[in-house]
C-alpha cells in the first residue's frame, strides 16, 4: 500500500500586506509572505513571496520562491523559481536558478543565474535580519 503525502497549508501562517498598506522598512519572516500594497526595503522570507498585481516593492526582494504580478523596482535574488505573471513590471537585476516569463510581461535587468551557494552569499550580504 503507498503512502499519499499531503502538503498542508498554513493560512494563518501568511503574511498578507493589504493594497490600502504602505510600510517603509525591511520585512523578514519564515513564512509566505503576500504583498497587495507598497513596501519600500528589502522583503526576505524564507520560503515564498507573492506580489499581487497591485502591489509595488521599491527594494530588493529575497526569497526561495516568488510570484510576480505587480510592479517590482529594485533586485531580486531566489533560490530556487521566479515566474513572472503576464501583468508583471520589473525595473531591477533578477538573480535566479529557474525562471518563468510569461507574454507581456515588461523586464527592464538582466538575469543572472545562480547556484543555491550564491544565492546563501546573497542573503549574508542583503538581508540584516534574516527570520
Amino acid at each position: 500500500m503507498s503512502k499519499v503525502v499531503e502538503t498542508v497549508t498554513d493560512v494563518n501562517g501568511v503574511n498578507r500586506i493589504a493594497n490600502s498598506t504602505f510600510i517603509k522598512g525591511d520585512i523578514s519572516s519564515k513564512s509566505d509572505i503576500r504583498v497587495d500594497g507598497i513596501v519600500e526595503g528589502t522583503i526576505y522570507s524564507d520560503v515564498k513571496v507573492v506580489v499581487g498585481e497591485t502591489a509595488v516593492i521599491r527594494g530588493n526582494i529575497v526569497c526561495t520562491n516568488i510570484d510576480l504580478w505587480g510592479r517590482m523596482e529594485g533586485n531580486v535574488y531566489v533560490k530556487d523559481l521566479l515566474t513572472i505573471k503576464s501583468t508583471a513590471c520589473v525595473e531591477g537585476n533578477v538573480n535566479v536558478r529557474r525562471f518563468q516569463v510569461e507574454v507581456g510581461a515588461s523586464v527592464n535587468g538582466s538575469f543572472h543565474m545562480i547556484q543555491e551557494s550564491d544565492f546563501e552569499e546573497c542573503v549574508k550580504t542583503i538581508v540584516k535580519n534574516p527570520a
